[in-house]
């Protein structure tokens, strides 16, 4: 049986990005029809939008933005050009965020991740994400049965009669997260219920450590994790690779600074930053808030996506200082003001009781007077006074911390 969902997932690389690009010109297009792209957008000509460098000199939409934009302008803050009444399903997530569904099998693009995790037609899938106004139950309910695969929709919680359920139907597959799959492993054993039907699985939605992931593993479950947004649906996703996640079709992904729409160089640590190419629904660099770098090369599995290390923290790295906020975007002002500077790192600490800021500097080189006119745009940018601290390329860590809060908890 075929190990892949279709052919786009193993086309040549080059063939997928000006496929990608082509389509670009007319998703702009349709997105400016909503008032609040049309604003972001204006002046811009969608014809000439037709490659990496072009995208990214459009502006970045913040996830975290999102929910005063659409208080400003129920429901979807003006950046969704079609009615409501023209989606599928309508939810809502903390934030709030208001997101629509499409009306296709496979809105939110999730089936390629279950047929890599081993889902096959005829499966029984027991889906225990919600259904209850947040669109993760039917994320996976639909990616099922686009593969093919019968669901159990069961959504989280009640133990009890999730034994029953497995007991009736002997699922082959879970759907949900790794936390609630430990939970229904140990409640089959404090039960003595037979659940060894359960071979497959897909978790998200929550960290799925190594060490979970061995447990799982040992109790004859093949786990494998879907990289996803509530509003974008699945953005990565896990092969038999196991070498990092498979980036989806349909979406351009960039890696950006924290802080900034700048992407950075392959294998950098930076934001997620997603473009979905789906005229009813376009997201323009929508930055999701996560960190991840892109892993070089192509996935033994064969499929020739971009593959990424998969979440590795959040980007919002805000920080209180001396009562003052100090955002990401600060720091990247800071260098833009210097163009000696390759790369900056805001490390805040404590000492004799008072917030300390030390601004460390990765430079290409060192012109006399260079620390103190850093020290003086720190000033002028946070309304703080730090120290500065020169350091060669490649000193600073690779982990897309833009501002190290150092300070001792509690």
């Amino acid at each position: 049986m075929n190990a892949h969902h279709d052919d786009l997932e193993t086309r040549p690389p080059e063939i997928r990005e000006a496929d990608l690009f082509a389509r670009l010109p007319g998703l702009l297009t349709a997105a400016m029809r909503a008032p609040a792209y049309a604003e972001r957008l204006g002046g811009i000509d969608p014809a000439g939008i037709t490659d990496r460098k072009a995208l990214a000199r459009l502006p970045v939409l913040r996830k975290a933005d999102l929910p005063a934009l659409q208080k400003a302008a129920l429901p979807f803050g003006g950046l969704v050009p079609s009615a409501p009444g023209s989606f599928g399903r309508l939810f809502t997530s903390p934030g709030p965020i208001f997101e629509p569904e499409g009306t296709a099998s496979d809105a939110w693009g999730a089936a390629r991740g279950l047929v890599a995790a081993g889902f096959r037609p005829g499966d029984i899938v027991l889906n225990t994400l919600s259904y209850h106004l947040t669109p993760g139950g039917f994320i996976m309910d639909s990616a099922a049965r686009a593969a093919g695969c019968a669901v159990i929709p069961a959504g989280p919680g009640n133990t009890e009669q999730q034994m029953e359920v497995i007991a009736a139907y002997r699922p082959s597959a879970y759907a949900g997260t790794p936390d609630f799959l430990k939970i229904l492993i140990e409640a089959a054993d404090a039960r003595g219920v037979d659940i060894a039907s359960i071979k497959r699985a897909v978790v998200s939605g929550a960290a799925f450590p190594p060490s979970l992931q061995a447990w799982v593993r040992e109790r004859g479950i093949d786990a494998y994790q879907l990289y996803a947004t509530a509003d974008i649906g699945v953005i990565a996703y896990e092969t038999s690779a196991r070498e990092g996640m498979v980036l989806n079709e349909n979406l351009i992904v960039e890696i950006v600074r924290p802080g900034t729409g700048d992407p950075v160089p392959e294998g950098e640590v930076g934001e997620v930053v997603v473009t979905n190419l789906d005229p009813h629904h376009p997201q323009i660099r929508l930055a999701v808030g996560d960190l991840t770098a892109v892993l070089p090369g192509i996935s033994a599995c064969g499929r020739t996506n971009t593959r990424i290390r998969g979440w590795m923290g959040r980007a919002d790295q805000t920080a209180k200082i001396k009562g003052m906020f100090v955002r990401p975007e600060q720091v990247a002002e800071i260098a833009r003001r210097h163009a000696e500077i390759a790369k900056l790192r805001l490390v805040v600490g404590r000492a004799d009781e008072v917030d300390t800021m030390t601004l460390k500097a990765e430079i290409y080189a060192e012109p006399a007077g260079l620390v103190d006119a850093m020290s003086s745009t720190l000033q002028q940018v946070t309304k703080l006074k730090g120290a500065v601290e020169i350091l060669p390329l490649g000193a600073l860590p690779n982990d897309g911390k833009v501002i190290a809060d150092e300070r001792p908890v509690g």
